[in-house]
């Protein structure tokens, strides 16, 4: 299904208790199909079928709000891709651990990992959000430093080879919802094999 398609959520008698969720929910969606910039606050409230004054009871500002869902959705891929990581292993088996999570989380959450690759780097993301993405970053370096030190993995700045394993999976997951498409378990696997050769020593 590609996530541009998918239609508003029709209002409906939930909860006040609810109602923070299905404000972060909507605007996850709007964030990702417009932009930041292009989302305003009425939308987001037509979307979530609240008024537009009740955003406000729980989210400050627009910008408020953009953080708040990007340190959810951060945590959660950090929860699904980080917590009991097999620091022990070998390195061929970490990384594929890593890749394999990572495909889990996106396959399961495709939104919310495009909202987060087009946030990650916006100059509106607060002290807290930077702060979330820094701890996840600096246990995902370690591993990689650890494995160089190995002489696993290619001797270079570890973000570079960072940078060319979560490029190449932005790709794929992004070539993939063009065309709508779902990869297959075999997909991954292939992808998962061929950022291996291309990083290792």
């Amino acid at each position: 299904m590609n996530i541009h398609s998918v239609p508003p959520m029709k209002p409906e008698h939930r909860p006040t208790s609810d109602k923070k969720d299905l404000i972060s929910a909507a605007a996850l969606e709007l964030f990702v199909e417009r932009g930041f910039f292009g989302t305003v606050v009425p939308d987001i409230a037509a979307h979530a079928g609240v008024g537009a004054g009740t955003i406000y009871r729980y989210f400050e500002s627009k910008e408020a709000l953009v953080n708040a869902i990007y340190q959810q959705e951060k945590l959660k891929f950090a929860q699904v891709v980080i917590e009991d990581f097999p620091m022990a292993a070998p390195t061929r088996e970490q990384f594929r651990v890593l890749f394999m999570r990572m495909a889990k989380f996106t396959t399961a959450n495709p939104k919310s990992f495009i909202f987060l690759e087009l946030h990650h780097h916006a100059r509106y993301l607060d002290e807290a959000s930077r702060a979330v993405e820094a701890r996840t970053m600096t246990m995902v370096e370690a591993v990689v430093r650890q494995a160089q030190a190995r002489r696993d993995l290619k001797s270079c700045d570890p973000r570079l080879l960072l940078g060319i394993v979560m490029g190449a999976f932005v790709g794929i997951v992004r070539s993939a919802l063009e065309i709508e498409q779902p990869l297959e378990k075999v997909d991954w696997a292939v992808a998962e094999q061929c950022l291996w050769e291309a990083v290792r020593s």
